[in-house]
């Protein structure tokens, strides 16, 4: 097909408030060598894209300056190189920015199938928490069943894709919450719900055995009680700091009870990290999906020109799961 020259878009004016999100025109990207171009349906909305809105979360050089780290859509021009894709093929895509549009581009090795039963709306929101549920939890967390896993953010698009894919490879899961709400949508999913404004999430681990891993994106006064809540041998995997990344912790502690901390961001890894993310969701996730041991949970779709309604819900921290917008 022949791409337009121009497409819609949403773009960060200045730093700020959803505000700033603005609805503009764009040129429509062209393909580089071993990249792609989709013609979004839907995008997904995350932490990072608000991040990026504040001014505290710059893209990467050479990455589109407007927003939106993953959507999904139809394949319509590839570049040199290209070998996995053809124009018509549908797909789903990490995106290093350049969501909030019509049109995106992206290298080849970070878009992957609609998985078999998902719609191109839930399929929108599958891939950055995907890529950063699976390279932090299995990858770099080493999860294995039996174990016991907590995540904090269990409502989140990470916690339930968290909780569900910790279920699917057999562990024990307790998700901490804020409402009564969320914690049922929590136990739905098969995790132990715990309310943090009503429980102490360091003791219950703890007479449960203690965690084997924790997934954290809060950090900064629950480093230290996590650490309290692992068991002998426990990870703490960090990929967020929604509470302050700074703290004063005792690493003789740590010593002694021999706990690894770690942690990743993903938008900055380079293309060929990303790419063995990508092959590692294809082999191993895309069938859970496909069986219906995973799925995407949405809680509300808005319309491309009020991304800014969407980042409002976004910062209420009432989402139960993914916020979508609807690019067409």
């Amino acid at each position: 097909m022949t791409l337009p020259d121009t497409m819609r878009a949403v773009e960060i004016t200045e730093a700020g408030g959803p505000e700033v999100l603005v609805e503009t025109t764009r040129p429509v990207p062209m393909p580089g060598h071993d990249q792609i171009v989709i013609r979004l349906a839907y995008a997904g909305v995350n932490r990072p894209d608000v991040a990026q809105r504040q001014g505290t979360y710059a893209p990467p050089p050479g990455a589109s300056d407007l927003p939106g780290l993953e959507g999904a859509g139809e394949v319509v021009a590839v570049g040199r190189g290209v070998t996995m894709w053809k124009p018509g093929d549908r797909v789903c895509a990490l995106l290093p920015g350049g969501g909030y549009a019509e049109y995106v581009a992206c290298d080849q090795t970070h878009a992957l199938p609609i998985p078999e039963g998902m719609t191109l709306r839930e399929a929108a929101a599958l891939p950055e928490t995907a890529f950063t549920v699976w390279s932090n939890v299995v990858m770099r967390g080493g999860l294995q069943a039996g174990e016991r896993f907590l995540v904090h953010g269990g409502s989140s698009g990470i916690g339930t894709m968290a909780i569900q894919v910790a279920r699917a490879l057999g562990a024990r899961v307790w998700a901490t919450a804020g409402s009564a709400e969320k914690c049922d949508a929590i136990a739905a999913l098969g995790a132990t719900p715990i309310n943090y404004r009503e429980a102490d999430y360091v003791k219950i681990l703890q007479e449960a055995g203690g965690a084997n891993l924790i997934l954290d994106m809060v950090g900064g006064s629950y480093i230290e009680r996590n650490l309290k809540a692992l068991d002998l041998d426990g990870r703490l995997v960090m990929i967020a700091f929604l509470g302050g990344a700074k703290a004063e912790i005792n690493f003789a502690y740590v010593m002694m009870r021999r706990l690894t901390i770690t942690g990743s961001t993903l938008r900055p890894q380079s293309d060929a990290a990303k790419a063995r993310i990508a092959d590692a969701l294809r082999t191993h996730l895309w069938p859970l999906i496909g069986a219906g041991k995973v799925r995407i949970l949405i809680d509300s779709e808005y319309p491309l020109a009020e991304a800014a309604a969407a980042h409002q819900r976004m910062e209420s921290s009432a989402h139960i799961g993914k916020i979508v917008l609807n690019i067409r």
